[in-house]
């Protein structure tokens, strides 16, 4: 995420460091790269202009902090205009007054509507809240079973959409759909175009009258850049946006949709979606998204994502073990199992600072193939097994080896592998760096 832009920050800031004092012309020299960098990823070039100029009268004729740098300094202004320009703080979701209290999804086709709903209707349950999911695309009849094997899968209750059934029946049967099942929160997919037009604009204007949501929340692509902030803008000229959900992030290397959108509609960007599966979905903090595109990392949402995931009591179980050299495969595929609820290995390591812009630490990181490869081998195995793989002769790793669909080969090298970096993590375990140590494995049993 942002990794383009970061790259060419970083650069900016590094030729600055150096020096021991501020002067208008490091300033100067540093903005103007500073600038085309943000122009390259597709920031709004007015939002640009203005943030330069606020950057500048900031930066200029002011007393370095005796703790800071002249670059730090820099990068510290730069970093407090960019989380000012993104909305400052998190934005949450109005729910003042009465429930069931309606979101109404609004956007064009192909900007993940539909997946975003699960993963807000699943973000909101986790915060002890009642979501009732309402397919109302009947548009595009793929939409309403999408939804509804979503929803199946998060186990969260979903309104009935019936074939040929009006967008506006569905908006005024599902509130009270919605209050038979115990809902607090109905979130109402809708239907979208490839292009904005006034029918469309008709049937949510209709839904929008009937449901009077409290959140009408625009989802916008944001691997489309100036694009996204377009779209955005028509649809709260007509609609009068309270929010928007930034989807497919993962995969923006530029970061232009989010760095214009509060500063062009003055609308926040209140989540955004980071993968396909329902857990990739977050609230959108600005400091947070300034840090990552500085570079600085995000280490409160790695340790919120931890948090979620990871069994404290059975983490202190395995550090025990590692510490006495009981540590054993079954504990191993349970760690790896929660470091990918967690997230990849390459955004792990972007939101620790410093570790994702080296390229030798991203270049180290295990094959996913391999992985998978390590997985089925540890699952072929019977617990014994698993809890003591000394006791795995040649037929027993025979039989793995066909029980995972992999080789002899393969089996062995995993074995070897772990009996040797098992010691590496012992070591670490002693200095209670765990994490390193199970990177090491990972890394090395993965190649």
């Amino acid at each position: 995420m942002f990794e383009r832009v970061t790259d060419k920050l970083s650069q900016v800031f590094q030729k600055i460091t150096g020096h021991g004092k501020l002067s208008e012309k490091n300033i100067s020299e540093a903005l103007k790269e500073v600038r085309l960098a943000l122009l390259e990823a597709d920031v709004n070039y007015k939002v640009v202009k203005e943030f330069l100029m606020t950057v500048t009268h900031k930066a200029t004729g002011q007393e370095i902090l005796k703790s800071l740098t002249a670059g730090q300094h820099v990068i510290k202004v730069v970093y407090e205009e960019l989380t000012a320009l993104m909305g400052g703080e998190a934005q949450p979701l109005d729910f003042t007054g009465r429930g069931p209290f309606p979101i109404l999804l609004v956007g064009l086709q192909g900007s993940g509507k539909t997946t975003s709903a699960a993963k807000l209707a699943a973000f909101i349950h986790k915060q002890g809240r009642h979501p009732y999911l309402v397919p109302a695309d009947v548009t595009r009849p793929a939409a309403i079973d999408q939804l509804t094997r979503l929803a199946g899968e998060i186990n969260i209750p979903v309104y009935p959409t019936k074939a040929g059934q009006r967008p506006e029946d569905i908006a005024s049967d599902c509130l009270v759909a919605a209050g038979t099942v115990g809902a607090d929160v109905v979130i109402i997919d809708t239907a979208g175009r490839l292009s904005i037009d006034q029918k469309l604009m008709d049937e949510l204007l209709a839904i929008r009258s009937i449901v009077k949501p409290a959140e009408t929340l625009l989802v916008a692509d944001g691997m489309t850049g100036q694009e996204a902030v377009r779209v955005a803008t028509d649809f709260d000229q007509t609609l009068d946006l309270t929010g928007v959900i930034l989807t497919k992030m993962e995969g923006d290397a530029r970061g232009g949709a989010a760095m214009s959108i509060r500063a062009v509609t003055q609308k926040p960007i209140k989540f955004m979606g980071t993968g396909e599966k329902v857990e990739a979905f977050s609230v959108f903090h600005p400091e947070r998204v300034a840090s990552l595109i500085l570079g600085m990392g995000d280490v409160l949402s790695l340790i919120e994502k931890a948090q979620e995931v990871v069994d404290e009591e059975e983490s202190q179980r395995m550090l025990k073990a590692l510490t006495k050299g009981e540590f054993t495969l079954n504990d191993f595929r349970q760690q790896m199992t929660q470091l990918k609820k967690i997230g990849t290995m390459e955004s792990l390591l972007g939101m620790i600072p410093g570790l994702g812009k080296l390229k030798k630490l991203r270049e180290a990181q295990p094959n996913p193939k391999e992985m998978a490869k390590i997985e089925a081998i540890i699952d072929s195995m019977t617990m014994e097994e698993r809890y003591n793989h000394n006791i795995i002769d040649a037929s027993r790793r025979r039989r793995i080896a066909k029980g995972s669909g992999t080789s002899v080969t393969d089996v062995n090298q995993l074995i070897r592998n772990f009996n040797e970096v098992k010691k590496v993590m012992s070591q670490f375990s002693k200095r209670g760096d765990m994490t390193q140590g199970l990177f090491s494995l990972l890394r090395r049993a993965g190649r």
